[in-house]
């Protein structure tokens, strides 16, 4: 089991920038799925962005391709989600995940360990 835990949430206006930090613990870093979802309230939780810890290959959801941007630090055991022009819809509890799949993996049960959210609240 990956422990995780996100940090870097909070309250910005319409067109700033945020990024996002998931550090996780347990189980080995290296050869993972780790991603970032997010849930808006009453809307169910989409996948935002995935990257392959091995090599880096990331992969995004259309809504933010462009706009966000998957990292990671191995060293640090750390993913990061650089976000970009925040948007009120980018408004959400953001997840960070891992898995053992493929960063193709858009669907939450796919992953296997989560953390506990980061609020994100843009105000337009």
């Amino acid at each position: 089991q990956v422990q995780l835990v996100e940090s870097g949430g909070g309250v910005v206006r319409t067109g700033d920038s945020l990024r996002l930090s998931c550090v996780a613990s347990g189980r080995t870093f290296s050869g993972k799925t780790m991603a970032w979802f997010r849930q808006a309230p009453g809307k169910v939780r989409e996948f935002v962005a995935g990257i392959r810890t091995s090599v880096g290959s990331t992969y995004y959801a259309t809504s933010v391709r462009g706009r966000c941007t998957i990292s990671r630090d191995s060293a640090k055991r750390t993913v990061y989600l650089e976000m970009n022009d925040l948007k009120p819809e980018d408004t959400a509890v953001y997840y960070c995940a891992a898995g053992s799949g493929t960063i193709r993996m858009t669907t939450a049960f796919e992953y296997e360990d989560w953390g506990q959210g980061t609020q994100v609240t843009v105000s337009s």
